[in-house]
C-alpha cells in the first residue's frame, strides 16, 4: 500500500473499507456543486473505490488517487489525486476534495502540496496543472497556497449537470528542469 506522510496527514491508497467515509462527502450536493461527478449513489462510490484499489495494484503507477487521513486517528478527511496527463510532455494534473466537516483547516493545502511534490519526484512531471470553477474561491486559494500560478480562464471548459461552465487554470512548473533537458 502506497503511503505519503505529512505533518498532520497520512495520504494512502483507498481500501474498500473506506466506503462509509467516502460516501459521506461524495454524496453531498454541496461538495459536488463545482465538480463534474456526483452527488454519488452508493453504487457509484463503490465503483470509485473499486477503481482506486485497481489503480493502486498497478505495477508502474502513473496515477495516485489517495485517501487523505488524519495521522492521529486515521479518519478519512477527503481525497487527493495526481495523474499523468502526457508522458511525452511531462504533464500531470491534480485534484482534491475534502469533507465539509474538515474544510478550512489547511488539510487540502497540506495534501495538495505533498502530491505536487510527488508529481515532480515520482512521475517526473515538468508541469502540473489543476482547474477549479471561478466561483470556488476556496479551491483557488488552496492552489495558490501550494505554489500554483493562475494562468487564465478557460471559457466553456466543461459541462456540469447540463450547464456549460468556465474553469480557472492553475499550474506549477518544475524549476530545476529546463526544456533543453528533454531527451
Amino acid at each position: 500500500m502506497f503511503t505519503l506522510t505529512t505533518e498532520r496527514l497520512v495520504l494512502r491508497d483507498f481500501t474498500l473499507g473506506d466506503e462509509d467515509a467516502v460516501h459521506q462527502y461524495a454524496s453531498d450536493p454541496v461538495v459536488c456543486r463545482y465538480v463534474d461527478w456526483g452527488p454519488n449513489t452508493l453504487a457509484v462510490t463503490r465503483e470509485f473505490l473499486a477503481d482506486a484499489t485497481l489503480e493502486a495494484a498497478g505495477v508502474e503507477r502513473r496515477s495516485f488517487t489517495l485517501a487523505i487521513t488524519s495521522k492521529v486517528d486515521g479518519t478519512v478527511i477527503g481525497s487527493v489525486a495526481v495523474w499523468e496527463v502526457s508522458a511525452a510532455h511531462r504533464r500531470a494534473e491534480l485534484g482534491f476534495v475534502v469533507n465539509p466537516k474538515f474544510q478550512g483547516q489547511g488539510y487540502a493545502s497540506e495534501a495538495g502540496s505533498a502530491v505536487l511534490e510527488l508529481a515532480f519526484a515520482r512521475l517526473g512531471a515538468q508541469r502540473v496543472q489543476a482547474t477549479c470553477r471561478p466561483e470556488n474561491s476556496a479551491s483557488a486559494s488552496v492552489l495558490t497556497k501550494i505554489g500554483m500560478v493562475e494562468e487564465g480562464r478557460m471559457r466553456a471548459h466543461m459541462v456540469i449537470r447540463g450547464t456549460v461552465v468556465d474553469s480557472l487554470l492553475f499550474a506549477a512548473v518544475q524549476p530545476e528542469i529546463a526544456s533543453a533537458d528533454f531527451a
